[in-house]
């Protein structure tokens, strides 16, 4: 009916303005009601935690940079790509990423598992000269992430804003941010602190072979070598749909 009558809203433009109106709520309407629910529908997995300090700069030199222009961060549920790059994604393993960083562009690799596959060597070189490692590579070279020292006096507002948005990070974790993000990079140090508000788990050590500074290239390889490690796939075992709801 709407079909044989289209020439009412071609001719008023008050009748096509309201059609618009309805159109967008309802799409709109659609989008929207799911996140009324969305905390029942993450299923909650363990291991998973806030980022370290380091590894929050970390990630934003890597979005700085547009590193996820060319690198997704999901594996989706298909064999050929659990078969290539591990386990699919669980939504709970982005549940603190502001913002998330799935997608389906790959110039590169997915690098949703990428923590622990290669070592922290291999991740600098590669950084410092991509097609010293991987001829075929054409990622730009990231050398200048070692001359540039981490700049630790904003961090703890970084974790303060996102607290706000729903990041569990602690009073404790915010005031000792700047501590933390130092220590993280120095095995030599105290890392007391470190480990009992993320875990003794938390990567501690030299990521850029230069344990006098901590530059940004030590926050990106920490970043990257945290990524798909928090979950222990090999005893996890996903709730069944009725008690997600």
């Amino acid at each position: 009916m709407l079909l044989k009558n289209h020439g009412v809203f071609e001719r008023h433009t008050m009748v096509l303005v309201a059609g618009i109106l309805v159109v967008i709520s309802i799409g709109g309407l659609i989008e929207i009601a799911p996140l009324f629910k969305i905390d029942s529908t993450i299923e909650e997995v363990d291991g998973v935690r806030p980022y370290t300090p380091l590894e929050l700069v970390g990630r934003n030199v890597y979005i700085r940079e547009g590193c996820y222009t060319c690198h997704s961060q999901m594996i989706r549920p298909l064999r050929d790509e659990v078969e290539r790059y591990g386990h699919y994604s669980l939504a709970a393993e982005s549940m603190y990423d502001r913002p998330f960083q799935w997608g389906s562009k790959r110039t590169g690799p997915d690098l949703a598992r990428v923590g622990g596959k290669y070592s922290d060597a291999w991740q600098v070189q590669h950084l410092r000269d991509p097609r010293s490692v991987v001829p075929e590579s054409i990622m730009p070279p990231y050398a200048f992430l070692a001359d540039n020292e981490v700049d630790t006096r904003h961090i703890d507002k970084h974790l303060l804003a996102n607290a706000r948005l729903g990041v569990p990070y602690t009073e404790a974790s915010i005031e000792n941010a700047a501590r933390d993000l130092l220590a993280q990079a120095d095995p030599m140090g105290d890392t007391a602190g470190v480990e009992e508000r993320y875990g003794a788990d938390v990567n501690i050590r030299d990521f850029d072979g230069d344990p006098k500074r901590v530059t940004e290239m030590d926050a990106l390889v920490a970043y990257l070598q945290v990524l798909g490690t928090m979950v222990d796939f090999s005893t996890y075992e996903p709730e069944k749909a009725e008690n997600l709801r």
